[in-house]
Protein backbone atom coordinates (compact mmCIF):
# COMPACT_ATOMS: atom_id res chain seq x y z
CA UNK A 1 0.00 0.00 0.00
CA UNK A 2 1.22 3.52 -0.77
CA UNK A 3 1.49 5.72 2.48
CA UNK A 4 -0.30 9.15 0.77
CA UNK A 5 -0.34 12.18 1.90
CA UNK A 6 -2.42 15.41 0.80
CA UNK A 7 -1.81 18.71 2.41
CA UNK A 8 -4.12 21.19 3.37
CA UNK A 9 -2.89 24.01 2.86
CA UNK A 10 -3.65 27.28 4.02
CA UNK A 11 -6.28 29.26 1.08
CA UNK A 12 -6.07 25.52 -0.79
CA UNK A 13 -8.30 25.48 -3.48
CA UNK A 14 -11.87 23.16 -2.33
CA UNK A 15 -11.99 21.71 -5.85
CA UNK A 16 -8.60 20.72 -6.56
CA UNK A 17 -8.98 18.72 -2.88
CA UNK A 18 -11.56 17.17 -3.95
CA UNK A 19 -10.70 16.45 -8.00
CA UNK A 20 -7.49 14.28 -6.08
CA UNK A 21 -9.39 12.45 -3.63
CA UNK A 22 -12.63 11.57 -5.92
CA UNK A 23 -9.89 9.73 -8.06
CA UNK A 24 -7.47 8.39 -6.04
CA UNK A 25 -11.01 6.82 -4.23
CA UNK A 26 -11.90 6.05 -7.42
CA UNK A 27 -8.87 4.04 -8.13
CA UNK A 28 -9.48 1.79 -5.07
CA UNK A 29 -12.59 1.26 -5.29
CA UNK A 30 -11.44 -0.27 -8.34
CA UNK A 31 -9.01 -2.89 -6.72
CA UNK A 32 -11.73 -3.31 -3.52
CA UNK A 33 -14.47 -4.46 -6.08
CA UNK A 34 -12.36 -7.57 -7.16
CA UNK A 35 -10.93 -8.39 -3.52
CA UNK A 36 -7.16 -6.51 -4.39
CA UNK A 37 -6.25 -4.39 -1.25
CA UNK A 38 -6.65 -1.04 -2.31
CA UNK A 39 -3.10 0.81 -3.75
CA UNK A 40 -3.21 4.34 -1.85
CA UNK A 41 -3.66 4.77 1.88
CA UNK A 42 -4.69 8.54 1.80
CA UNK A 43 -3.85 10.40 5.04
CA UNK A 44 -4.87 14.63 5.39
CA UNK A 45 -1.68 16.60 6.73
CA UNK A 46 -2.59 19.88 8.24
CA UNK A 47 0.15 22.02 10.45
CA UNK A 48 -0.77 21.55 14.09
CA UNK A 49 -1.27 24.71 15.29
CA UNK A 50 -4.23 24.99 12.78
CA UNK A 51 -6.06 21.98 14.37
CA UNK A 52 -7.57 19.73 12.22
CA UNK A 53 -10.96 21.86 11.10
CA UNK A 54 -10.15 21.36 7.38
CA UNK A 55 -9.96 17.99 8.00
CA UNK A 56 -13.46 17.71 9.45
CA UNK A 57 -15.20 19.16 6.55
CA UNK A 58 -13.44 16.25 4.40
CA UNK A 59 -15.54 13.02 6.22
CA UNK A 60 -13.90 9.40 6.15
CA UNK A 61 -10.03 10.37 5.64
CA UNK A 62 -7.38 10.25 8.67
CA UNK A 63 -6.04 13.42 9.27
CA UNK A 64 -2.60 14.10 11.20
CA UNK A 65 -0.42 17.00 11.74
CA UNK A 66 3.05 16.93 9.70
CA UNK A 67 4.79 17.26 12.80
CA UNK A 68 4.05 13.75 13.65
CA UNK A 69 2.99 12.25 10.74
CA UNK A 70 4.92 8.80 9.59
CA UNK A 71 7.10 8.97 6.62
CA UNK A 72 5.04 9.05 3.04
CA UNK A 73 5.42 7.55 -0.20
CA UNK A 74 3.43 9.99 -2.31
CA UNK A 75 2.54 13.77 -1.14
CA UNK A 76 0.23 15.81 -2.85
CA UNK A 77 -0.12 19.28 -2.98
CA UNK A 78 -2.90 20.98 -3.67
CA UNK A 79 -3.58 24.37 -6.15
CA UNK A 80 -3.94 27.73 -4.34
CA UNK A 81 -7.44 29.65 -4.52
CA UNK A 82 -6.21 32.95 -4.67
CA UNK A 83 -4.19 35.17 -7.01
CA UNK A 84 -1.87 36.74 -4.57
CA UNK A 85 0.05 33.49 -4.43
CA UNK A 86 3.28 35.27 -2.83
CA UNK A 87 1.10 35.99 -0.01
CA UNK A 88 -0.40 31.84 -0.04
CA UNK A 89 3.35 30.75 -0.37
CA UNK A 90 4.25 32.58 2.86
CA UNK A 91 1.37 31.33 4.69
CA UNK A 92 2.51 27.85 4.11
CA UNK A 93 6.51 28.60 4.69
CA UNK A 94 6.06 26.07 7.43
CA UNK A 95 5.02 23.04 5.46
CA UNK A 96 8.94 23.65 3.76
CA UNK A 97 11.14 22.09 5.76
CA UNK A 98 8.94 19.04 6.41
CA UNK A 99 8.65 18.85 2.23
CA UNK A 100 12.40 18.75 2.12
CA UNK A 101 13.10 16.50 4.73
CA UNK A 102 10.16 13.99 3.01
CA UNK A 103 11.93 14.10 -0.50
CA UNK A 104 15.35 13.59 1.36
CA UNK A 105 13.86 10.57 2.70
CA UNK A 106 12.55 8.78 -1.17
CA UNK A 107 9.43 10.86 -0.92
CA UNK A 108 7.53 11.10 -4.57
CA UNK A 109 5.94 14.91 -4.49
CA UNK A 110 3.72 15.82 -6.98
CA UNK A 111 1.74 19.70 -7.49
CA UNK A 112 -1.27 20.49 -8.69
CA UNK A 113 -1.61 23.69 -10.73
CA UNK A 114 -0.52 27.00 -9.02
CA UNK A 115 0.14 24.42 -5.73
CA UNK A 116 3.59 24.48 -7.80
CA UNK A 117 4.76 27.98 -6.19
CA UNK A 118 5.10 26.30 -2.60
CA UNK A 119 7.66 23.18 -4.25
CA UNK A 120 9.28 25.81 -5.96
CA UNK A 121 10.16 28.05 -2.75
CA UNK A 122 11.25 24.86 -1.13
CA UNK A 123 14.24 24.78 -4.13
CA UNK A 124 13.54 21.43 -4.81
CA UNK A 125 12.81 22.31 -7.77
CA UNK A 126 15.57 24.38 -9.06
CA UNK A 127 17.75 23.02 -11.79
CA UNK A 128 14.61 20.81 -12.54
CA UNK A 129 11.23 21.23 -15.06
CA UNK A 130 8.53 22.32 -14.09
CA UNK A 131 4.73 23.66 -15.06
CA UNK A 132 2.07 25.14 -13.52
CA UNK A 133 -1.57 27.70 -14.44
CA UNK A 134 -0.31 29.00 -17.78
CA UNK A 135 -1.46 32.48 -16.73
CA UNK A 136 0.73 32.08 -13.41
CA UNK A 137 3.83 30.78 -15.33
CA UNK A 138 5.25 34.39 -16.12
CA UNK A 139 5.26 35.15 -11.74
CA UNK A 140 6.80 31.30 -11.33
CA UNK A 141 9.51 32.28 -13.98
CA UNK A 142 9.79 35.39 -12.01
CA UNK A 143 9.81 33.91 -8.63
CA UNK A 144 12.07 31.06 -9.05
CA UNK A 145 14.68 31.91 -12.17
CA UNK A 146 16.51 28.39 -11.40
CA UNK A 147 13.51 26.30 -12.19
CA UNK A 148 12.83 25.11 -16.01
CA UNK A 149 9.81 26.35 -16.46
CA UNK A 150 7.80 24.59 -19.43
CA UNK A 151 4.57 26.58 -19.48
CA UNK A 152 3.43 24.46 -22.67
CA UNK A 153 3.72 21.47 -20.90
CA UNK A 154 0.32 20.05 -19.08
CA UNK A 155 2.44 17.30 -16.89
CA UNK A 156 5.97 17.45 -15.65
CA UNK A 157 8.11 14.80 -13.82
CA UNK A 158 11.48 15.08 -13.30
CA UNK A 159 13.74 13.30 -10.69
CA UNK A 160 10.87 12.46 -8.47
CA UNK A 161 9.19 15.96 -8.49
CA UNK A 162 5.77 15.88 -10.55
CA UNK A 163 3.80 19.07 -11.52
CA UNK A 164 0.71 19.91 -13.82
CA UNK A 165 -1.08 22.98 -15.36
CA UNK A 166 -4.09 24.25 -14.80
CA UNK A 167 -7.63 23.27 -14.10
CA UNK A 168 -8.15 20.05 -15.58
CA UNK A 169 -4.59 19.29 -16.21
CA UNK A 170 -4.64 17.89 -12.38
CA UNK A 171 -6.62 15.15 -14.09
CA UNK A 172 -3.46 14.34 -16.86
CA UNK A 173 -1.18 14.53 -13.78
CA UNK A 174 -3.35 12.32 -11.61
CA UNK A 175 -3.51 9.82 -14.55
CA UNK A 176 0.14 9.82 -14.62
CA UNK A 177 0.49 8.88 -11.27
CA UNK A 178 -2.16 5.97 -11.51
CA UNK A 179 -0.50 4.19 -14.23
CA UNK A 180 3.10 4.64 -12.42
CA UNK A 181 2.01 2.91 -9.24
CA UNK A 182 -0.75 0.72 -10.59
CA UNK A 183 -0.26 0.47 -14.64
CA UNK A 184 -1.44 1.41 -17.82
CA UNK A 185 -4.94 -0.55 -17.15
CA UNK A 186 -6.02 1.31 -14.34
CA UNK A 187 -5.08 4.56 -15.81
CA UNK A 188 -6.94 3.67 -18.74
CA UNK A 189 -10.12 2.72 -17.10
CA UNK A 190 -9.46 5.26 -14.95
CA UNK A 191 -9.85 8.04 -18.16
CA UNK A 192 -12.88 6.32 -19.36
CA UNK A 193 -14.62 6.76 -16.20
CA UNK A 194 -13.64 10.66 -15.18
CA UNK A 195 -13.99 11.12 -19.24
CA UNK A 196 -10.62 12.23 -19.72
CA UNK A 197 -8.58 12.60 -23.21
CA UNK A 198 -5.33 11.13 -22.49
CA UNK A 199 -3.70 11.81 -25.37
CA UNK A 200 -3.54 15.95 -24.22
CA UNK A 201 0.04 17.04 -23.35
CA UNK A 202 -0.10 20.66 -24.15
CA UNK A 203 -1.94 23.08 -22.29
CA UNK A 204 -0.58 26.67 -24.23
CA UNK A 205 -3.88 27.23 -26.23
CA UNK A 206 -5.25 27.91 -22.94
CA UNK A 207 -3.27 30.49 -21.93
CA UNK A 208 -4.73 34.17 -21.78
CA UNK A 209 -0.87 37.05 -21.50
CA UNK A 210 -1.83 38.98 -18.43
CA UNK A 211 1.68 40.69 -17.62
CA UNK A 212 2.30 41.92 -14.72
CA UNK A 213 1.25 45.89 -14.05
CA UNK A 214 0.77 45.96 -10.14
CA UNK A 215 4.26 47.51 -9.85
CA UNK A 216 5.78 50.67 -9.21
CA UNK A 217 8.81 50.63 -11.34
CA UNK A 218 7.98 53.72 -13.85
CA UNK A 219 10.86 52.84 -16.22
CA UNK A 220 8.85 49.35 -17.00
CA UNK A 221 5.66 50.90 -16.73
CA UNK A 222 6.62 53.43 -19.28
CA UNK A 223 8.25 50.83 -21.73
CA UNK A 224 5.26 48.21 -21.63
CA UNK A 225 2.87 51.23 -22.37
CA UNK A 226 5.29 52.03 -25.17
CA UNK A 227 4.88 48.26 -26.43
CA UNK A 228 1.24 48.10 -26.01
CA UNK A 229 0.29 51.35 -28.12
CA UNK A 230 2.48 50.77 -30.83
CA UNK A 231 2.84 46.39 -31.51
CA UNK A 232 0.57 46.78 -34.37
CA UNK A 233 3.31 48.98 -35.95
CA UNK A 234 5.77 45.92 -36.75
CA UNK A 235 8.73 48.50 -35.42
CA UNK A 236 11.34 46.26 -33.12
CA UNK A 237 11.56 46.49 -29.46
CA UNK A 238 14.49 48.95 -30.33
CA UNK A 239 12.19 51.25 -31.65
CA UNK A 240 9.52 50.80 -29.35
CA UNK A 241 11.72 51.81 -26.47
CA UNK A 242 14.26 54.13 -28.06
CA UNK A 243 12.66 57.27 -26.09
CA UNK A 244 13.16 55.63 -22.27
CA UNK A 245 15.86 57.07 -20.35
CA UNK A 246 17.80 54.56 -19.80
CA UNK A 247 20.07 52.17 -21.56
CA UNK A 248 19.21 49.17 -23.18
CA UNK A 249 20.88 46.60 -20.52
CA UNK A 250 19.01 48.48 -17.90
CA UNK A 251 15.68 48.22 -18.99
CA UNK A 252 16.41 44.57 -19.45
CA UNK A 253 17.41 43.57 -16.55
CA UNK A 254 14.78 45.67 -14.62
CA UNK A 255 11.72 44.72 -17.25
CA UNK A 256 12.33 41.03 -16.53
CA UNK A 257 13.02 41.81 -12.73
CA UNK A 258 9.41 43.32 -12.76
CA UNK A 259 7.19 40.64 -15.20
CA UNK A 260 9.23 38.22 -15.60
CA UNK A 261 10.09 37.79 -19.15
CA UNK A 262 11.92 40.62 -21.42
CA UNK A 263 11.02 43.09 -23.90
CA UNK A 264 11.13 41.13 -27.06
CA UNK A 265 9.13 38.34 -25.25
CA UNK A 266 6.91 40.91 -24.02
CA UNK A 267 6.30 42.61 -27.46
CA UNK A 268 5.36 38.57 -28.86
CA UNK A 269 3.61 37.74 -26.32
CA UNK A 270 1.53 41.09 -27.22
CA UNK A 271 0.98 40.40 -30.52
CA UNK A 272 0.15 36.36 -30.37
CA UNK A 273 -2.34 37.55 -27.65
CA UNK A 274 -3.59 40.67 -30.42
CA UNK A 275 -3.29 37.71 -33.18
CA UNK A 276 -5.57 35.22 -30.77
CA UNK A 277 -8.38 38.15 -30.37
CA UNK A 278 -8.54 38.57 -34.16
CA UNK A 279 -9.35 35.03 -34.78
CA UNK A 280 -11.60 34.11 -32.09
CA UNK A 281 -13.42 37.46 -32.00
CA UNK A 282 -13.62 38.75 -35.85
CA UNK A 283 -13.94 37.07 -39.36
CA UNK A 284 -10.81 38.99 -40.41
CA UNK A 285 -8.57 37.19 -43.56
CA UNK A 286 -5.57 35.62 -42.34
CA UNK A 287 -3.52 38.30 -43.92
CA UNK A 288 -5.18 41.34 -41.83
CA UNK A 289 -4.89 39.26 -38.61
CA UNK A 290 -0.74 39.04 -39.54
CA UNK A 291 -1.19 42.60 -40.28
CA UNK A 292 -3.03 43.90 -37.03
CA UNK A 293 -1.17 42.02 -34.99
CA UNK A 294 2.38 43.66 -36.28
CA UNK A 295 3.94 40.87 -38.16
CA UNK A 296 4.30 41.22 -42.12
CA UNK A 297 5.93 37.86 -43.01
CA UNK A 298 3.25 35.26 -43.03
CA UNK A 299 5.58 32.25 -42.94
CA UNK A 300 7.45 33.94 -39.99
CA UNK A 301 4.13 34.26 -38.06
CA UNK A 302 3.14 31.28 -38.26
CA UNK A 303 6.09 29.88 -36.94
CA UNK A 304 5.88 31.82 -33.70
CA UNK A 305 2.51 31.40 -33.21
CA UNK A 306 2.42 27.86 -33.45
CA UNK A 307 5.50 27.66 -30.73
CA UNK A 308 3.77 30.11 -28.51
CA UNK A 309 0.20 28.72 -28.82
CA UNK A 310 0.64 25.11 -29.72
CA UNK A 311 -1.68 25.01 -32.86
CA UNK A 312 -1.58 26.93 -36.02
CA UNK A 313 -3.41 30.12 -36.26
CA UNK A 314 -6.07 28.34 -38.54
CA UNK A 315 -6.89 25.38 -36.04
CA UNK A 316 -6.69 28.16 -33.01
CA UNK A 317 -9.63 29.50 -34.83
CA UNK A 318 -11.62 26.68 -35.69
CA UNK A 319 -11.28 25.79 -31.99
CA UNK A 320 -12.05 28.81 -30.31
CA UNK A 321 -14.21 30.97 -32.41
CA UNK A 322 -16.96 32.59 -31.31
CA UNK A 323 -19.96 32.38 -34.01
Amino acid sequence: MIETGLLLTRQNRLLSIAAILDVFETVNKFFSSTGQPKPFNITLLYLENEGNSNADMLMGYPSEPIQTAAAKKLILIPAFNTDDIKQAVTQNQEFLPWLIGQYQNGAHIATFCTGAFLLGASGLLNGKVATTHVDACNGFASAFPAIKLRADKTVTEDTRLYTSGGATSTFHLLLHLVQQYCGKDIAIRTAKFFAIDMDRDNQSYFSTFQPARNHNDELVASAQQKIDNNYCEGGTIEEMIKDIPASRRNIVRRFKQVTGITPIEYLQQTRIEAAKKLLVQTDKQMTEVILNSGYSDPKAFRKIFRKAVGMTPSAYREKFHVN
